[in-house]
């Protein structure tokens, strides 16, 4: 069998498509080797050669040479036998060749679905096999059309997908236009590989510090973290292995020239680049600059922390709408709480009132217990005496009274509440019931009015 056109069809589409050639030629084979099954039978023994310098294919039927024949499609009499090889014998099994006009049309037909089924399947796993390597890096595409709010980008051998949670809020395209992502994703799915694009992942950001930022790509600033709202404002934490590089530096760039292209790249949006530091606390400090930070206090059990600032960097610390205070916690992976140092100096007096109503704590055990993180008479009602007594210097008789005499407080605190709930409740009734009293006599003498008014426009008539 010689298919003229078979190794100029092959070569092409091993070089378009990217698909192996010997996947390809493999498919041919089983494609031929399945049209030839339908002719022969099933259980045909069918062997598929090809030959890439001259694009031949040679198919073979082995039959076995037997004395009688009871399986035609796996078997011959020696007489027929005698036809393909004069010196055949009982038991030989001959190979005889095949012309590709004796598969009949049906066989044929078999034979295109399945060769076009193979390639289909060759094309998506090439595309795969091309394109998973590429997960975690920066591609370039051409905007090829819309779907339902997602973008369809060309990648040449392949198309991606960009949805519209993984858009910039401030971007739009037209088709034709260059655009670049990162990819996040490669699936095999059954319709193909399906290649997810984004540019609002915070692995974006940083793999742009990679292209633009030598010692990033170096390995000598490495970016640890990094958080975004995309196309308004990001934060990512840097450190350097070489102490004669600094991170933030090497970052911006002489005059911002390495920063700007990004900021360029990602549509204006801002980029704080903050020094990484071991120690959690300074690293927080960094994370909220431009804010000034007086105090913190940390909680390592709750991984959260209070940062106390000065009142007139409050709003700095908190940034517009609650991104710097937002994207600090993302950077830190700490849930961080910014108060002024007016409301932490309250907090902790009222914090202090509260602990020295126990009759065992006075100002100094208050104080103490306060810094230990007690700070009030919930606290010391669902703690453990273990707890306390590690804090305060307290003995366990102590400590279980008072226990029991903050679980006391509280409770005659809630009773009171309720009570004064209630007092306001009956006073604001009884104010609306005073107020519907003094709005019947008006209604009354409207009443009234009205009457005498018809009564005269009677005698008129």
């Amino acid at each position: 069998m010689i298919v003229t056109d078979i190794k100029r069809i092959v070569d092409q589409l091993s070089r378009d498509k990217g698909i192996d050639a010997e996947v390809l030629i493999a498919t041919i084979k089983d494609a031929v080797e399945s049209a030839a099954k339908k002719k022969f039978g099933p259980s045909a023994d069918i062997e598929i050669h090809y030959d890439s310098k001259t694009g031949q294919i040679e198919v073979f039927h082995f039959k076995e040479v037997v004395e009688k024949v009871e399986s035609p499609d796996k078997e011959l009499s020696l007489e027929q036998g005698y036809e393909y090889d004069p010196e055949c014998e009982i038991g030989d099994s001959l190979g005889i060749r095949i012309d590709a006009g004796e598969f009949g049309r049906i066989a044929a037909q078999t034979a295109k679905q399945v060769i076009i089924q193979k390639f289909r399947e060759a094309e998506r796993n090439a595309v795969y096999e091309n394109f998973i390597h590429k997960k975690g890096k920066i591609i370039n595409g051409i905007v090829h059309r819309f779907d339902r709010g997602s973008i369809i980008v060309s990648l040449g051998q392949a198309e991606a997908i960009i949805r519209p949670r993984d858009q910039m809020p401030n971007e739009s395209y037209k088709r034709g236009d260059r655009i670049r992502a990162y990819v996040i994703d490669v699936l095999e799915e059954s319709k193909g590989a399906q290649i997810l694009l984004s540019r609002t992942h915070p692995d974006f950001l940083i793999e742009l510090f990679k292209t633009e930022v030598p010692e990033v790509s170096e390995g000598i600033v490495t970016i640890l973290v990094a958080a975004r709202y995309p196309g308004i404002r990001a934060k990512i934490a840097v450190q350097s292995s070489d102490s004669d590089v600094d991170p933030v530096g090497a970052c911006v760039g002489m005059k911002g020239s390495r920063i700007q292209n990004i900021v360029q790249e990602l549509r204006g949006e801002k980029i704080d680049v903050v020094p990484w530091n071991p120690d959690i606390a300074k690293f927080v400090c960094n994370s909220l600059a431009p804010a000034e930070i007086t105090r913190v206090v940390i909680d390592e059990d709750n991984q959260s922390m209070e940062v106390i600032v000065p009142e007139d960097h409050l709003s700095i610390s908190i940034g517009k709408n609650g991104q710097n205070i937002s994207l600090a916690c993302d950077l830190t992976k700490w849930h961080l709480q910014v108060m002024s140092e007016e409301d932490y100096s309250r907090r902790i007096k009222q914090g202090i009132d509260d602990l020295m109503r126990l009759s065992e704590v006075n100002l100094a055990t208050a104080e103490i217990l306060l810094s230990a993180g007690f700070g009030s008479l919930i606290d010391i009602a669902e703690a453990q005496a273990d707890d306390i007594s590690s804090a305060a210097d307290l003995d366990k008789k102590q400590i279980k009274k008072t226990i029991k005499e903050a679980k006391s407080l509280i409770a005659a605190d809630k009773k009171q509440a309720e009570k004064d709930s209630l007092k306001k409740a009956e006073a604001a009734e009884e104010a609306d019931s005073d107020k519907k009293t003094e709005s019947e006599p008006d209604s009354e003498s409207e009443t009234k009015a009205k009457t005498t008014k018809d009564s005269a426009d009677t005698a008129k008539e």
